[in-house]
């Protein structure tokens, strides 16, 4: 059984047991969220397509841990202008476990 859900802006395709790293969420570690935002299920190919949302549908997931991604680099040249300009940057992420697809 899996769901497409939208978290945080972004849609996943997320199983019962999964840990998926997500936009930083509101909340403590260890608490419960539930997401009503689910846009389809698929019950061993029974399968609930939403307009745009499966009614009554939602997924309750537990934060597991805030922390941040790895680091991107951002680098800019211009060729033969001397101008070089280098920049990082690091996501806050966390990752969430999913509990139970509730249909």
């Amino acid at each position: 059984m899996y769901a497409i859900v939208d978290i945080a802006g972004q849609q996943f395709k997320v199983r019962k047991g999964q840990q998926v790293f997500v936009h930083r969420l509101e909340g403590e570690e260890g608490s419960s969220i539930s997401f009503e935002k689910v846009m389809l299920i698929d019950n061993e190919g029974l399968v609930k397509v939403g307009t745009p949302l499966v009614a009554g549908a939602n997924v309750e997931v537990k934060i597991v841990e805030h922390m941040k991604g790895d680091k991107v680099t951002v680098f800019k040249k211009k060729r033969r202008k001397g101008y070089q300009k280098s920049n990082g940057h690091r996501q806050y992420l966390s990752k969430v476990l999913i509990e139970s697809i509730n249909e």
